[in-house]
């Protein structure tokens, strides 16, 4: 399953941005951690969420979704490698910012209501596309925020750091998926999981751009299995 996981990760990383298919890039990193994931399963249960509201609306979604009873973040074990995992998310309605992000990406194009990631430091929030001045924060109950709550939430958490508006730009897919695998990476390196930090290395490295800056870094990694 690993290796079908792989070179399935690898055709779909090749995609052009429009028909970059983001719910199953990232089922296929938690199939690494989860050698018997049902994908298909896992792209029903969106297909089933994205049908369960109505009107299609940004209010409509983020209320279906991040109202009571629904998602949260999961402030209690923010580490816990099942928060990155997509399928884990959906069946334990917990997660990190930017897989709750996914989750909202994923269910808003389902159902007409289109979203972008954005790549923030220090937090992943979505930015309506419709309206772009309006963003969204699915870790902290789907609150709406305007790029002024932004830059005040970086400040408050980089400690004051220097602000760029092209934090708020959206992120690319490919930009996502890069982000998924560097918080697993951090947890792996966390938690001195080496099985998951070599996997989680192999999949950067099927990534043009990351495949060069980490090479060393892989081969290194590599020579402790050997």
């Amino acid at each position: 399953m690993a290796g079908q996981a792989t070179e399935r990760f690898r055709a779909l990383m090749s995609a052009p941005e429009e028909r970059f298919a983001l719910d199953e890039v990232c089922l296929l990193i938690a199939a690494h951690g989860q050698p018997r994931l049902d994908i298909a399963a896992a792209l029903a249960e969106l297909d089933r969420l994205a049908g369960d509201f109505l009107p299609p609306t940004l209010d409509g979604l983020l209320a279906h979704l991040f109202g009571p009873g629904g998602f949260r973040g999961n402030l209690q074990d923010y580490y816990d490698p099942r928060n990155s995992y997509l399928d884990q998310v959906l069946r334990r309605r917990v997660g990190l910012p930017i897989t709750l992000s996914v989750l909202a990406i994923e269910v808003g194009r389902r159902s007409g209501v289109p979203l972008s990631g954005v790549a923030m430091p220090g937090h992943f929030l979505v930015r309506d596309k419709v309206d772009p001045d309006v963003f969204a924060d699915p870790f902290h109950g789907g609150r709406l925020l305007t790029a002024a709550q932004c830059r005040q939430m970086h400040r408050a958490l980089t400690g004051g750091a220097t602000w760029d508006d092209a934090y708020l730009e959206p992120a690319s897919k490919r930009t996502i998926v890069i982000r998924v695998l560097s918080n697993l990476k951090v947890i792996a390196e966390l938690r001195s999981d080496w099985t998951m930090l070599s996997w989680v290395m192999s999949l950067r490295q099927a990534i043009p751009g990351v495949a060069e800056a980490e090479a060393g870094q892989f081969r290194e990694l590599m020579a402790r299995f050997n």
